[in-house]
């Protein structure tokens, strides 16, 4: 009988140990597909889509007092505020670096203008209007590393990835990612750039991903890339056209 005893209180704690074993086993199993499913539904095209999708309702035109704050503090009667703007344009440097080499000179011109931006907020210019009517005020506009200066090159950049992406839905399975950023970047920003930058980005053409490649760097199918690519094609259009126009309100011209 002792015997017997002895047998079932073994028994009884290796099922225990077993079953508790069985679901832990089983709960990090289910953890696992859930940061899968996180890592699915937020991929960082997504990120950046979303990040542009609020700016963007930011500046549709709304009832507000002359003054008052917008939704999360983001955009006044001065426009839109800086740290969103430079919190959104952080996104942007992950795609570029996804892009690999070609397109290092747009994700350095991002992270210098992030650097840079985060002495102005500090000191109290926290509108893209603001940081204008300074270098308009110094007459430094154009002037190498200034403010509007480094602005309007991330203009560039977010246009580049719109055209890019337009170029890239516009053709087949066949067509590859070199040929469509080569025809983006011919675009865009080549018109701006000097002999050797150019020379340096189509060289680097030969580097870029494939159009598999580039899927599986941005954790998306043929599907959910389309719908968040034309997604930040219609989001960042209202964004370019809002920083062009601080330009041409101050008779500044776009032709650099």
């Amino acid at each position: 009988m002792f015997q017997e005893e002895e047998v079932f209180k073994v028994f009884a704690t290796v099922s225990a140990k077993l079953y508790n074993k069985e679901e832990y086993t089983k709960d990090k199993s289910n953890m696992e597909k859930d940061m899968i499913e996180d890592a699915r539904f937020n991929t960082p095209l997504l990120v950046i889509t979303e990040a542009f999708e609020d700016l963007a309702d930011l500046l549709k035109p709304r009832r507000q007092k002359r003054g008052e704050i917008g939704r999360n503090g983001v955009v006044s009667n001065d426009g839109l505020r800086l740290d969103a703007f430079c919190s959104a344009c952080t996104h942007v440097s992950v795609l570029f670096g996804c892009l690999g080499f070609a397109f290092k000179f747009a994700e350095m011109e991002l992270e210098i203008w992030w650097k840079r931006q985060k002495r102005l907020i500090r000191s109290g210019l926290d509108t893209l209007h603001n940081i204008i009517d300074l270098d308009v005020m110094n007459q430094t506009v154009k002037t190498q590393g200034s403010y509007s200066r480094n602005l309007r090159r991330v203009r560039l950049g977010l246009d580049l990835i719109r055209a890019i992406f337009e170029q890239f839905l516009m053709t087949n399975e066949y067509y590859s990612l070199k040929d469509a950023a080569t025809k983006a970047y011919t675009q865009v920003c080549a018109p701006f750039h000097t002999w050797a930058v150019r020379t340096a980005v189509y060289a680097g053409m030969y580097t870029l991903p494939t159009r598999d490649q580039l899927l599986l760097r941005l954790n998306e199918t043929d599907q959910s890339v389309e719908k968040n690519m034309r997604r930040y094609m219609e989001a960042s259009r209202p964004i370019i056209e809002y920083i062009d126009k601080l330009y041409i309100d101050r008779n500044i011209k776009l032709d650099w």
